[in-house]
């Protein structure tokens, strides 16, 4: 996979999140493998219905605050690949991957955690974008 491909499945992922896009977002979640997601201050959510569920909640929250993804780097491992990138949150800062895998032809997510970062780092201190 090209990590091209998992960086745009990652921006696909907070499209969807910061228009509210609850369709959208169902889309991108797998539908046979198995999936998690640990948002921050959450219990973790282990099967589809839950984590579908989480969005469809946070994403019809009117007071869900912007999210806007920050130096997004793609590790790719055959046909899976993890994006780590950071969340800016009102000023708050998350560290955040975000992991996808190809299902029926398409690039699916199976899981997503956020957790507290004190601060975005140096962009000059980040290895390199992406690795094969």
């Amino acid at each position: 996979m090209d990590p091209a491909i998992a960086l745009f499945a990652n921006e696909a992922f907070y499209l969807a999140f910061s228009t509210r896009d609850f369709e959208a977002m169902e889309q991108l979640w797998a539908r046979e493998a198995p999936v998690a997601c640990i948002h921050p201050g959450w219990p973790a959510l282990a099967d589809r219905a839950s984590v579908i569920n989480s969005w469809k909640s946070i994403l019809q929250n009117p007071a869900t605050p912007q999210v806007t993804p920050r130096q997004a780097r793609a590790f790719v491992w055959g046909s899976f690949a993890t994006v780590v990138c950071y969340e800016e949150i009102q000023g708050d800062i998350l560290a955040a991957s975000n992991s996808f895998l190809f299902e029926d032809g398409q690039l699916r997510m199976v899981f997503h955690q956020a957790s507290p970062c004190g601060q975005l780092p140096l962009e000059d201190e980040e290895p390199e974008p992406s690795m094969q």
